[in-house]
């Protein structure tokens, strides 16, 4: 164990300490604030190993699931990572090389992400919802030479690059071949022919000294993004961008040091660990990561976790914060929370509205990428302007660019300067496309593909993603702030508006929605919601159209997939004959039974 630190660990931890001093004043903590830039830095060694050794029995990873829990101290992870990171070179892993994890929630993907960084090995924390030929894609194209997977999952790599991956791209299967010949294979759990035995880790000497000093830029992290709009990016990050860049989220969250922070995923996403349950922001603070592993997620289950474990901090995606407002809020232990946010989606302000009268607490919007850290968000103590997902957070400077022009404004593209300003916390790029990288990288900003207003007091509110956001009438039209309206309707219990093909307008807005619990699709609920809407909105931001579905396309971090279904309202109306009447006295209609217009209700529409 390393307990002095570098020249880096300090700079890192002077940094550290004034957002944690100005936690609840902005301003100060914004002219304070500046990044640490070392030449050579590992967070492993200089950071986490150095709170190993100044808290050595503060428990640093906490798993709370279906079997019982497990606590692992600072000092246990640190010391585990050594002798991993051992055991892995002995394998022949160096440094440079990329490699895959297919895990869950277990304590060996931590491990691995330690050791992966003092090794100076490039790691792809991977969804366990992988399916073969998803596999054949992230080997091929994240360049993977190991692989550590969960016994159970083992037998999906022997099933990736074949026949159906092959008709798919024949390409893809060839290169999968040729690269998992060589390929290095771990199971975790029972044993696996041909696969080494993950748990012969624990018989590796518990010593550990790093090849060389580890620079600054070089790359850790590759993530594929969740693929709302195409197939998945591959976003690669350095030793300080996803580590040191969580500064930032640290700040947001309002992380202290001893603190239990809890990051729920979206139900059904998969227990995928790692980017949902990312711990760099908690252990910048010297906290503890608590990960929910349940098989299935109930909001009462949340509850108890929160009471049981004394949780301070917490963060969960809208879709969850929707489902806890159902349940009843009074009734849950939540005495020792004291800061909530909210990130994937904008909140709606409801949701805001009801914990705070309920809790006492305010939700805080954030917003961030994959390709980023935490960018902008209602920081502590600080106003929180309902609809707004915040400021600029400390280290990044935002501006909003034109579309068309490309001059800052008060509205268009969140982007971010590539000059001295540069926020530590973007990546290097995308690992395997050096055009997208330019594309996105071009003109002296780092264009985000999302779009946003701004007040005069610097709140952002976001609008939507660039391909999400249209016009009807002339009109621009934001999904997010339709579907915020929406979701006070109580019939409303998830929806999704995109645009749908229209003569006259060239688009109008179209909801889907699934019906909350005591509702029943039908003429009626959409009758109610549609009037609903024109009561709350003006006529250019009606919803004109509705169709009923029983679950929305969503990524596995719980984000729609409006591409997949703005495509097939583009496929629709390119196969299918002018709709027929869909209302209490329709016939025979190529639109189903569950999707309704506006004129099949005429003036019964308040």
């Amino acid at each position: 164990m390393r307990p002095t630190g570098s020249p880096a660990t300090a700079e890192f931890r002077a940094a550290r300490d004034s957002l944690i001093r100005h936690r609840e004043d902005y301003q100060e903590a914004k002219r304070c604030f500046g990044w640490p830039r070392p030449a050579e830095f590992n967070w492993a060694f200089d950071w986490f190993d150095v709170v190993a050794a100044e808290h050595p029995d503060r428990t640093a990873l906490w798993i709370v699931g279906d079997e019982p829990d497990v606590r692992v101290s600072y000092a246990r992870l640190s010391a585990r990572s050594d002798q991993v990171a051992r055991w892995l070179r002995d394998l022949g892993v160096r440094r440079g090389d990329v490699l895959l994890t297919l895990l869950g929630n277990v304590v060996p993907l931590w491990e691995l992400v330690l050791a992966a960084a003092k090794l100076g090995v490039v790691i792809i924390p991977a969804m366990t919802t992988l399916d073969a030929d998803e596999i054949a894609d992230h080997v091929v194209r994240g360049r993977v030479r190991h692989v550590v997977a969960a016994s159970a999952l083992c037998d999906r790599f022997d099933r990736a690059g074949a026949p159906r991956a092959a008709e798919a791209d024949p390409d893809l299967s060839r290169r999968f071949r040729e690269v998992t010949a060589e390929l290095t294979r771990i199971a975790v759990g029972d044993e696996v022919p041909g696969w080494h035995d993950y748990a012969a880790s624990a018989t590796a000497p518990a010593s550990f000294e790093p090849d060389g000093a580890t620079p600054a830029d070089a790359p850790l992290l590759r993530y594929f993004t969740s693929g709302t709009t195409a197939r998945p990016k591959v976003v690669e990050h350095s030793h300080v961008s996803y580590t040191v860049g969580h500064l930032s989220t640290m700040y947001w969250t309002g992380l202290r040091p001893g603190d239990v922070h809890l990051t729920v995923s979206s139900p059904g996403s998969g227990r995928q660990g790692w980017r949902n349950a990312s711990a760099f922001a908690q252990w910048n603070a010297g906290a503890t990561a608590l990960v929910l592993d349940h098989e299935r997620f109930s909001v009462e289950g949340l509850f108890d976790v929160i009471a049981r474990c004394g949780v301070t901090t917490f963060c969960a995606p809208p879709t969850v914060w929707r489902l806890i407002i159902q349940a009843d809020l009074k009734a849950a232990d939540v005495g020792g929370l004291r800061e909530c946010v909210s990130a994937g989606e904008p909140l709606n302000p409801e949701v805001i509205a009801r914990v705070r009268a309920a809790w006492g607490i305010t939700v805080r919007d954030g917003y961030g990428q994959t390709e980023t850290t935490a960018q902008i968000g209602n920081t502590p103590g600080q106003p929180v302007k309902p609809g707004s997902m915040g400021r600029a957070l400390p280290g990044y400077s935002v501006a909003l660019l034109d579309e068309t022009t490309g001059a800052p404004g008060t509205s268009g593209e969140i982007c971010l300067p590539l000059d001295r300003s540069r926020p530590l916390g973007l990546m290097i790029g995308f690992g395997d496309d050096p055009a997208k990288t330019a594309a996105v990288m071009r003109d002296g900003y780092y264009h985000s593909g999302d779009i946003a207003t701004v007040d005069d007091e610097g709140y952002f509110t976001y609008i939507g993603r660039a391909d999400d956001v249209f016009k009807s009438s002339g009109r621009r039209i934001s999904p997010f702030e339709l579907e915020n309206v929406l979701l006070e309707h109580e019939a409303v219990a998830d929806v999704a508006v995109v645009a749908s093909p229209d003569p006259r307008r060239q688009a109008v807005p179209k909801a889907y929605v699934t019906c909350a619990a005591g509702h029943s699709a039908g003429a009626g609920t959409a009758r109610a919601i549609l009037s609903h809407v024109r009561e709350r909105l003006a006529p250019e931001q009606w919803v004109r159209r509705l169709e009923f579905a029983g679950h929305l396309p969503k990524t596995p971090t719980g984000k729609i997939r409006r591409a997949e279904l703005r495509a097939a309202e583009a496929r629709r109306f390119e196969v299918d004959a002018p709709p027929a009447g869909n209302g209490d006295d329709a016939g025979t209609s190529p639109r189903g039974v569950t999707e309704f217009w506006e004129e099949d209700f005429g003036e019964r529409l308040r």
